[in-house]
Formats: C-alpha cells, structure tokens, sequence
C-alpha cells in the first residue's frame, strides 16, 4: 500500500477507536462486512457480490497516494475510512462501517480523527465528500463533520451498475489547523 510520507505507518487514535493501515490479512474480514447488500449498495467502489478475493485485490492494489485505515474497535475490524488527495491540496474522502456497529458514533469518531489529520499532517487544505441521496445515514455523518454542501450530482455505483443522485460536500481547512501546520 502506498501512502504519503508524513503519515506512512502511523497508527490514529480516538476515545473508543484505532485507526490503522490494512493489510492481506484483512481481506475476509472486508470481505464479511462489505459484502452485504446495505454496505456495497451505498458505496461507489464496491461491488457485489464482493468476495474474499475482490478484498484482497483492493487491499494489495490501493493507487498510489491513496490514504486508507482500518477502523478497528477493540482490536476488531469495524469499517474503512481514508482519502485520496489530488496532490494539489484537495482531497476526496469516503468511509464505510459495517452494519452491526451503525448508529454507535463509529463513523463519525473515525472521521473526525482521519480529517483533523490531514488537515494537521498531511497537508490537506480541503477535504470533499459524497453520498448517494438516499444514504440519509451518511448525510448525518457529514453533517456532524462540519461539511457544507456544494449541490447535487450523480455517482457511479458498482454494486447496482450504475449512476445514482449523489449530493457532494466540502469542507476547508480551519484557521487553527493551518497555524499547527506552520508551528511544526
């Protein structure tokens, strides 16, 4: 896997959570909780069926730059959070949590740990986001998180095979952030 130097190998925590990098080993686990239906049919890169091998080509195949964790709450994988930054300060992110750990603040706690990073030490100065319309759980998520919605679009949905209403979001570096950034 393939990751920027600033945050290569470093483990994120927060009150309940870990975030951590992937690795081979987690495909099944990936493979159980994004294989479902609720999951792969909410997400843009996600098909479904989805397989222990299809988790496994994901995990050993990231693009370069591509920042992702494992969310695991005691020890135990939970969900996927990361970004990809388009090198020119702006970075997509997304994030998915397995179905018995929805409604617990996971995804929100992951989050907000994954952002307050990359703005802090990777560098980014934005942040953007998206969600199909219907996902009314992501859109809660997103809204916890600070972002300001940019307007409607559509998304390309593998587990369905095709595009859907999606609403996408932004969210800048806060002034904070960037004079931690300078007092590094």
């Amino acid at each position: 896997m393939s990751q920027t130097p600033s945050i290569a190998g470093e483990r994120l925590k927060t009150k309940r959570l870990e975030l951590r990098a992937l690795t081979a080993d987690d495909a099944p686990r990936i493979a159980s909780l994004a294989g479902v239906w609720e999951i792969a049919s909410m997400t843009g890169r996600i098909p479904y069926p989805y397989s222990t091998e299809d988790a496994l080509h994901w995990v050993t195949g990231l693009a370069d730059g591509e920042i992702v964790y494992g969310i695991t709450l005691n020890g135990e994988l939970i969900g996927i959070c990361g970004y990809t930054p388009d090198g020119k300060g702006t970075a997509e992110a997304g994030y998915w949590i397995g179905r018995a750990y929805w409604g617990k603040g996971y995804a929100t706690e992951a989050m907000r740990e994954l952002i307050d990073h990359g703005f802090r030490r990777a560098g980014i100065r934005r942040f953007t986001c998206a969600h199909f319309t219907e996902n009314t759980g992501s859109q809660r998520v997103i809204a916890k998180l600070g972002f300001r919605l940019l307007g409607l679009s559509s998304g390309w949905c593998a587990a369905r095979g095709m595009d859907l209403p999606t609403l996408r979001y932004e969210r800048r570096r806060p002034l904070t952030a960037r004079l931690k950034v300078f007092a590094s």
